[in-house]
């Protein structure tokens, strides 16, 4: 049975500043340079406007001990969260392929 989630998972960004940058008392420069990206970047992800990719998991993996699955699976559950409660109308007129596929 899918559980489902009525209260808005953390975004990634979010979760590694409270996490892993605020604890160490490092900045969003410091971290970036430690990781090799750039500081723009890194300061949208953790302000919540740049999603977690498969290369920015594997530096935050590297660079924190954790493990990029844990990474891409709150970006994941953020992502699924965000699709099932944002306005769908765009989609209205998708049909479905078994009903194609029987007409």
């Amino acid at each position: 049975m899918t559980r489902i989630r009525t209260r808005k998972p953390a975004h990634p960004g979010v979760v590694f500043k409270a996490d892993v940058l605020d604890p160490l008392g490092l900045s969003v420069t410091a971290a970036a340079k430690a990781m090799g990206v750039s500081r723009k970047h890194l300061s949208l992800f953790v302000n919540g406007h740049a999603s977690c990719s498969k290369d920015l998991a594997l530096r935050i993996a590297k660079a924190s001990g954790t493990s990029v699955a844990s990474w891409l699976t709150m970006q994941s559950r953020y992502d699924v969260w965000e699709a099932e409660h944002s306005d769908n109308s765009r989609f209205a007129s998708v049909q479905s392929l078994v009903e194609v596929a029987h007409v």
